[in-house]
Order: C-alpha cells, then sequence, then structure tokens
C-alpha cells in the first residue's frame, strides 16, 4: 500500500494535561511524574537518531520514535490508539506531530524571552535536580549498599513462589532487590539521619520561617544551611506552607511550626543525599540528564504558557462580545431522544397515535409494524438525540415542545405523516453569558484561542520550521510493510502465533 501524508496543519497548543505542571511534594513522586508527563521529548538512541529526523523548529529535531512514543501514550495524548500500518494512525501522527512543532516554538520563545533564568523557575529545576539525585543516591548507594545474603535470598524465593518454580538469575536479581528495600524501608528514620548527617554542620535558623512572617519575607532568606550547602526561603516555602496548614486540616490541635520544622528536615536531607550524589557523579547519570532536560523543556513550555494566559485573559466586555461573535460554537442546543413512526397519509397517522395513547399498542410496536421509514424494524422507530434546529422545521416546532414521554403530531415534513415522541431530553448547555459555567467555558475557548494564534504567528515570522514529509512517508511505509509481514508470519500454520492459538483453545475447550 503507497501511503500519503495527511496535512500538516498547525492546530492548537500542546494540551496542558501533557506539560509539566510543578514539581511533586516528595522526590519520588518527582520521578515519577516525570516519566508520565514529560514523554513528549522523550531522548532517542543514537541509533534511532540516524534517519528519523522527521521535523526541524530551529535546533530542535523532532524524531519519528518521538511521535511513536506519543502515539503509543493514547491515555496521556487523549486520542484513540490506532493500529499499527493503518491510514487512522497516519492521521494521529500527523496530529502528534504538529503538537511537537507547537511545542518547540514555545520553549524556543520561552528561552528568547529568557525565562529560564526567572528566579522561581530556578528554584524549580533545583528541586527536580536535588530530588532526582537524592533518588538515586539512596537506591545505588545507599540501598545498594545494604548486604544481603544467599540464605535471605533462598528464604525469599521459598516464600514467594510456587514449588517447582525455575531460580534463574533474573529472579535471583528480582528477589535480592525485593529483600535489600525491606531492610532499608526496616531501619529507623533517625538512624539513617544520622548516618547522613554524620560529620556535617547543619544549621536551622527557625526565626526565618516562623508563620508571622510569611507576608513580607524575601525569598533569599536563609532558613537552614548544612554541609556548605545554602537553603533559602523561596526554595522550600511552598511545601514548608503546605506541610503546615495539611498538619491542622487533619489534626486541629497539631503544631503548624512543628510541621514546618520537619518537613524543613526533610528537605534538608535531600540536599545532603543530592551533594553526596554529585560528588559520586551521577548528575553524569544518562537518565539522569535525560529527565533532567525533559523536565527543563517541559517545565519552561508550561510557565510561559501560563505566563502568556495571563496577559491576555479577556475583559467581561471583551468576554461578552467574544460570546456573541462565537455563540454557535459555545452553545450546545437543546437536545431530545426522539422515536418515530413514519407514515403516508394523515388518517392513518391519526389511528396509529390514538392506538398509542390508549395503550392497545405500544410506540415500538407501532414503529414496527407501521412505519414506512426503510430501517424501522430494526432500529423500532428511535433515530437517537437530535439537536434543536436539526430537524424539518415542522418536525423541530413539535419534537421541541413535549415532555418525556409526550406524544406529538401526526405532522407532515418531507412528504411523509410523523407521529413523534421524546424519550429524553438534555437541556441547553452555555446559553447565557451570566452564568458562572459558561463564563468559565468561554474564557477557557478565548484564551485557548489566543494562544493558538500566538504560535501560529511564532511558526510564521520568528522560528523556522521544517517538515521532512519523504522521511515520514518513508517511515510510516516500513511501518505498513513490517506490519504486513507479521500478519502473514502469524498465519503460517507453524507459526508461534498459530501454536499459541491452538494451546488456548485446549485451554478453553472443556
Amino acid at each position: 500500500m503507497n501511503r500519503k501524508l495527511p496535512s500538516l496543519k498547525l492546530a492548537c497548543l500542546l494540551p496542558a494535561a501533557m506539560l509539566l505542571a510543578a514539581c511533586s511534594q516528595e522526590s519520588a513522586d518527582t520521578t515519577q511524574e516525570a516519566d508520565t508527563q514529560a514523554r513528549m521529548f522523550k531522548p532517542v538512541t543514537l541509533e534511532q537518531q540516524a534517519g528519523d529526523v522527521i521535523a526541524r523548529v530551529e535546533d530542535q529535531a523532532i524524531h519519528f520514535s518521538e511521535v511513536n512514543t506519543m502515539l503509543n501514550s493514547s491515555a496521556v495524548v487523549g486520542l484513540s490508539l490506532p493500529a499499527l500500518g493503518t491510514p487512522a494512525r497516519d492521521r494521529v501522527r500527523i496530529t502528534l506531530l504538529d503538537k511537537i512543532i507547537s511545542a518547540n516554538l514555545m520553549y524556543l520563545d520561552a528561552m528568547q524571552k529568557k525565562l529560564d533564568q526567572d528566579p522561581a523557575y530556578k528554584h524549580a529545576m533545583k528541586r527536580f535536580s536535588n530530588g532526582m539525585l537524592a533518588q538515586l543516591y539512596y537506591r545505588n548507594n545507599l540501598m545498594g549498599a545494604i548486604p544481603v545474603s544467599e540464605e535471605e535470598i533462598q528464604a525469599e524465593f521459598s516464600a514467594t513462589t510456587e514449588p517447582g518454580a525455575e531460580f534463574t538469575e533474573e529472579l535471583r536479581a528480582l528477589l535480592e532487590a525485593t529483600v535489600r528495600k525491606r531492610k532499608m524501608e526496616n531501619r529507623n528514620v533517625t538512624e539513617l539521619r544520622n548516618e547522613l548527617r554524620k560529620g556535617i554542620d547543619v544549621t536551622v535558623y527557625q526565626k526565618h520561617f516562623n508563620l508571622a512572617g510569611d507576608a513580607k519575607r524575601a525569598d533569599d532568606v536563609v532558613v537552614a544551611e548544612a554541609g556548605g550547602e545554602i537553603i533559602t526561603w523561596g526554595e522550600v516555602s511552598d511545601r514548608l506552607i503546605a506541610a503546615g496548614k495539611g498538619a491542622v486540616k487533619r489534626d486541629e490541635l497539631a503544631m503548624e511550626m512543628d510541621a514546618r520544622l520537619s518537613a524543613l528536615q526533610t528537605e534538608i536531607d535531600t540536599c545532603l543525599l543530592a551533594k553526596k550524589a554529585r560528588v559520586a557523579g551521577l548528575d553524569r547519570d544518562p537518565t539522569f540528564l535525560a529527565r533532567y532536560n525533559e523536565y527543563h523543556k517541559t517545565s519552561l513550555i508550561n510557565r510561559h504558557r501560563a505566563n502568556l494566559a495571563r496577559d491576555i485573559s479577556p475583559t467581561d466586555a471583551e468576554l461578552e462580545a467574544y460570546f456573541e461573535a462565537n455563540r454557535k460554537r459555545i452553545v450546545m442546543p437543546e437536545f431530545r431522544k426522539v422515536q418515530m413512526v413514519m407514515l403516508e397519509d394523515e388518517e392513518q397517522a391519526n389511528t396509529v397515535k390514538k392506538s398509542i395513547e390508549a395503550g392497545d399498542i405500544t410506540f415500538f410496536q407501532a414503529a414496527s409494524d407501521h412505519s414506512v421509514a426503510p430501517d424501522a424494524k430494526q432500529n423500532l422507530g428511535e433515530i437517537g438525540w437530535v439537536g434543536q434546529g436539526k430537524l424539518k422545521p415542522e418536525l423541530d416546532a413539535v419534537v421541541f415542545e413535549l415532555g418525556p414521554g409526550e406524544i406529538g403530531g401526526p405532522v407532515q415534513a418531507g412528504g411523509l405523516w410523523h407521529v413523534v415522541t421524546a424519550l429524553d431530553i438534555r437541556d441547553a448547555q452555555n446559553a447565557d453569558i451570566e452564568n458562572e459555567a459558561t463564563r468559565k467555558y468561554t474564557r477557557r475557548m478565548y484564551v485557548h484561542e489566543k494562544l493558538n494564534d500566538y504560535v501560529v504567528d511564532l511558526r510564521k515570522n520568528s522560528f523556522k520550521v521544517e517538515v521532512y514529509e519523504d522521511v515520514i512517508i518513508r517511515l510510516a511505509q516500513q511501518e505498513a510493510d513490517m506490519v504486513k509481514q507479521l500478519i502473514e508470519q502469524a498465519g503460517d500454520p507453524n507459526s508461534v502465533t498459530q501454536q499459541r492459538i491452538e494451546e488456548m483453545q485446549k485451554l478453553m475447550t472443556p
């Protein structure tokens, strides 16, 4: 099958759900968020780089494998997952490529505006870096140093596997890691903290983060020093405040300042672990560098987008004018779930209606036995949900006056007579700009449209965008050819696929 590339047009900004909104509250959560939300900028291997570039935005290369990674992450991107080698997959691939291009334009614009120099952004990057490095050091150096004996591994094997299970090297490594993790978790927190801080001077300036000074406290106020590392209020304020308020919310007798102090101690531990990780060279670890770069890019885009959205938020007058100009796009009309019987003359229609109203026949029986609609016996007259204004005017006027279960007509439309009923009703939505939900919906549409216009302008006037359609077509065709080959191989009577199907059939046969 020869493939054609769907037309590429700039659609909209990357959905906020795909961008990393904020650093998580714990270092372990930080890594998990990077895994699940930063897939857009997943690094590619050297092997993938060769012949894999399908577009460029200035110096930012976009790889076919990047798009496929997103394509296989349907839960994240909010799109259905088309089958390999299908035209539907090509269409979704182009949609995703368009989103990646938009995101790269936003990133380059953010860098050009030096948003990476913003103190809040720097705090976030330091927090993310420290969180990841602390976790790497904890896992690789602290947990990895815990001894696990062969007897402990064998005991874990006996306790967790079925009799007769094969003891492979892979299983041995898994059992060893499980035992080591459990032993680490069983260690006392105070013991671990003392071991971590042994020989290190730690100073906490409690008066620098008391509750009374929050309103006027500058971000550069030092709240703690540990081993030559300085921790400022701006770096930890959100976590300390959240810890204090969270403690009081859980227990009204809790001391908010004690909760802040506990949270700060955790920040100090993280800082010291990260410092040890850097000394050990873990900041050069490929996994760390890849995730750091992912977070750098996605976080910067997210901040830039949020700043733009704030700046272009409409006034009340602008919002109301936008609502009136786009009423057809914003207002969702009233819907009725309609069932009807279509008949050739008015007399017959009246007779059928009277029989239904008398209870002699049901509406479903009337549709099946009397309707001249070609598919009436299959759908029993149900035509589904219909929006106001979508039926012929004569029918629309009758249908949208009915209450649930009421019968209307006969009414003539299109040369036939109709007896109709409304099985269910959905009220109109977003019809009144004075309604708060409608205002929020309209404002969201307004901002998204302005953001999209902003990115389109970046593409036209600020940054060079190249899309290599021939490469996309070639790689998509290779994928389709591979799928075709696999299908042919699976159909071979001697194939592994056929053998497995036969085995499954034997298992399922009583």
